[in-house]
């Protein structure tokens, strides 16, 4: 198993709430550059997208705010290829708090968030899903690894 190099991103003033921390968009914001990572990393990126006028939508994501993120924070993100199918693939990211802009999560760290996200290559043209080439899929399954075990979890009901 192989896995895709961290995705960084660094805090920025603008992204801070009036709560001090960075608000929930702002999350979303880089998780949805880690997914762009993912893209390239798994041959799905701007060449690929130019010359088959297909790309990856998100059709679902689950995100779990967990710890407060404060301005100027570092960030890494680690992302999980959990599997894939003929036109689906399903992932994970877990964002943590790090040291430095290209600083690894220690060991033992827990992340401050995490979203697990179900995308559909899509065929912009004929606007339909459209069937992975053996390449992509390929390494997909090159990628996919185990869930963590906060994935496939839904939202709790308030009793």
């Amino acid at each position: 198993m192989t896995s895709l190099p961290l995705f960084h991103s660094t805090v920025r003033p603008e992204w801070i709430d009036y709560n001090g921390h960075m608000s929930e968009a702002y999350y979303v914001l880089v998780f949805g550059h880690a997914t762009d990572a993912l893209m390239t990393g798994t041959g799905l990126g701007p060449g690929y997208r130019r010359s088959t006028g297909c790309s990856l939508y998100t059709v679902e994501s689950h995100i779990r705010f967990l710890q407060d993120v404060p301005d100027a924070a570092h960030l890494a993100i680690r992302t999980r290829v959990l599997g894939a199918a003929a036109r689906k693939a399903h992932f994970a990211h877990e964002m943590y708090v790090v040291g430095g802009s290209e600083s690894e999560p220690a060991p033992d760290a827990l992340p401050v968030a995490t979203t697990e996200l179900l995308a559909v290559h899509v065929d912009q043209t004929a606007a339909r899903a459209a069937v992975f080439p053996d390449t992509i899929r390929n390494r997909f399954t090159e990628l996919t690894e185990p869930p963590p075990p906060w994935a496939g979890r839904s939202i709790a009901t308030v009793a």
